[in-house]
């Protein structure tokens, strides 16, 4: 009988470090708030999914180049550690087409 009850007990503390494993999960923080989620970047099967209040959006690629109508907001940069810098361009209408200052 005394080893039933310590099996027991060895299962809710296994059930327990399961539960708190899974509340840690990082996925779990999707549930919650706003996301932006990309898959497959930069190839032909890319996919975004934005998530705002309850609203959940995909967005596929077509695996085509996008083009339009409109003007240049600012310059993407990659730092050596992998990181990307958005620098926005100054809104002049002397002079428009200049590269944003740093």
């Amino acid at each position: 009988m005394l080893s039933s009850i310590n099996l027991v007990d060895v299962f809710l503390v296994a059930m327990a470090i399961l539960m708190i494993a899974i509340m840690n999960h990082p996925l779990m923080q999707l549930t919650s708030g706003d996301f932006s989620l990309i898959r497959d970047e930069g190839k032909p099967t890319m996919e975004i999914m934005v998530k705002q209040g309850e609203k959940l959006t995909r967005f596929q690629a077509t695996g085509t180049s996008s083009e339009g109508n409109g003007m240049k907001a600012g310059t993407a940069y990659r730092m050596n550690d992998g990181t990307m810098v958005y620098v926005p361009t100054h809104s002049d209408d002397n002079n428009s087409n200049s590269e944003p200052q740093p």
